[in-house]
């Protein structure tokens, strides 16, 4: 069965309340009645129920960008994954590279994330990829092993059914630059393949696998176009609900 692509929009820490509805009903808009692909909103945790209700009945989705890895408890500031579920989200976004970068989030912790995200019903978008020095010492696929492993190497297979892996080579989010259309297949081709290793062919061949990295309407088509991309994880571009339509319809 073909794989259906997952289109994400990363809001980030950006806009105000007024403004993030603005921009949901402007993404319904155009994209509520969307089919042959999966859209998925990330707003900030504030906005999380103001956007499921303001896009409630349509097809798209909302997940939230980060979760703990415990479900109750004297962790202040932390958000749980039964309580993002509680809202209405559907997906959450799990090791980014700047919960990973910036805030010190290990293997470990993704890890346990992972689980967190999966006991609580949520759709995890696994993210992975190299950093612009691990690149030029020929570590991407060394490194993007390393973090499948550490975060899905122990979980039953048939636990990981939903998993989405988003591939963001974190020297180009948010620096404008992108990876060739040829080098992001290349490393959407070994996840697949580290995929395999892991939990078999099967597994592999159904999971989808998103590249995120500077994504805007101009190189969307060039990127889905590539066999085993499977959508998108989009940052800036996902702030302009015009430009991120025009990467769902690519």
């Amino acid at each position: 069965m073909a794989r259906v692509p997952v289109i994400g929009g990363n809001w980030k820490m950006h806009l105000g309340l007024g403004e993030a509805l603005q921009l949901a009903s402007d993404v319904r808009n155009r994209l509520g009645s969307v089919r042959g692909s999966e859209v998925v909103l990330f707003p900030p945790f504030p906005f999380l129920k103001p956007v499921v209700d303001r896009v409630e009945g349509s097809n798209l989705r909302v997940g939230a960008q980060d979760l703990h890895f415990e479900t109750s408890g004297a962790f202040t500031g932390a958000v749980a994954g039964p309580m993002i579920k509680s809202v209405g989200c559907t997906h959450v976004l799990v090791g980014h590279s700047e919960r990973r970068t910036v805030f010190g989030d290990t293997d470990a912790i993704v890890g346990r994330k992972l689980l967190a995200a999966l006991d609580a019903g949520l759709v995890p978008v696994l993210c992975i990829g190299e950093l612009l020095e691990e690149r030029k010492s020929n570590e991407t696929f060394r490194v993007c092993a390393r973090q499948l492993q550490a975060a899905i190497g122990a979980i039953p297979t048939g636990r990981l059914d939903d998993l989405v892996i988003a591939y963001e080579p974190v020297w180009a989010i948010g620096t404008g630059l992108t990876a060739t259309p040829e080098q992001a297949q290349e490393v959407h081709a070994y996840i697949r393949q580290k995929l395999a290793d892991l939990h078999g062919k099967a597994f592999a061949e159904a999971t989808r696998i998103q590249y995120g990295g500077s994504v805007k309407g101009s190189n969307a088509a060039g990127l889905l176009g590539q066999p085993d991309i499977d959508g998108a994880l989009v940052g800036g571009a996902s702030l302009k609900a015009e430009e991120f339509a025009q990467i769902v319809k690519a």
